[in-house]
């Protein structure tokens, strides 16, 4: 899903995301307890965590999709709720990609195109071809694996071009080759610009691709000793893909 297009004056700002002190809770159950956080342009952003410790939450409210109960979120300078809707110029995949099984990639990215006509047929193959997608194929999602599904769904996010990608467990159901393949795409997507926050328990593909990581833990960012504050800095060492 691609959430929509910043002004092109807005192209050149340094910071891509802030989350100012944002809470939320379900009944007595709180999810998340007052994130901040900050992603600069232009980086790959790792989120680590146990399963229910607020990762695909924050995603949820930083895209747009949930709303906090207090706090607040701006990407590119828009306020989520406020100025926007929805996290503006930014393509997610969160949970299971969703598309309609009975037509084939192609027709289902084609639909998704219609509705904003940003993209034409070529950007689609395109971007089906860098998700490791013959655009030719005639197979129904239905019949697709895990892995087929996830490569579908990184094209969709990336078929317009976004500034923000957010990922939630992108390479889940992707064999070696995959994995790889998808690494390629996103440090080739940072090359050019694009700003990344990927969700993974994979120790390996956070440490090849992020350059800063946010450890959650009971819905709030953990600070350990020494950090810079909310985040952790990897190491620097040779990247391997």
């Amino acid at each position: 899903m691609n959430c929509g297009q910043t002004d092109k004056g807005e192209t050149a700002m340094k910071t891509a995301v802030t989350v100012k002190e944002i809470s939320l809770a379900i009944k007595s159950y709180v999810i998340l307890d007052h994130i901040s956080m900050e992603c600069e342009a232009g980086r790959i952003y790792g989120l680590i965590g146990r399963n229910g410790s607020g990762k695909t939450m924050l995603m949820k409210a930083i895209a747009g999709f949930v709303r906090p109960d207090s706090g607040e979120i701006e990407v590119f300078g828009k306020r989520i709720g406020r100025d926007v809707d929805y996290a503006p110029d930014t393509g997610v995949i969160i949970e299971t990609p969703g598309f309609i099984g009975y037509y084939s990639g192609y027709k289902n990215l084609r639909l998704l195109a219609d509705i904003n006509h940003r993209v034409g047929d070529e950007r689609i193959r395109e971007v089906m071809t860098l998700a490791g997608l013959d655009p030719d194929m005639k197979k129904s999602v239905r019949k697709y694996s895990l892995g087929m599904r996830q490569r579908l769904g990184l094209a969709q996010a990336i078929m317009e071009d976004p500034k923000l990608l957010i990922l939630d467990e992108p390479f889940n159901g992707l064999d070696n080759e995959g994995v790889l393949d998808m690494r390629k795409s996103l440090l080739g997507l940072k090359e050019k610009g694009t700003t990344i926050l990927l969700a993974s328990h994979s120790k390996e593909d956070i440490g090849v691709l992020c350059d800063s990581v946010f450890e959650m833990d009971e819905g709030r960012i953990r600070v350990p000793d020494g950090a810079a504050e909310y985040s952790i800095e990897k190491e620097s060492k040779p990247m391997q893909i």
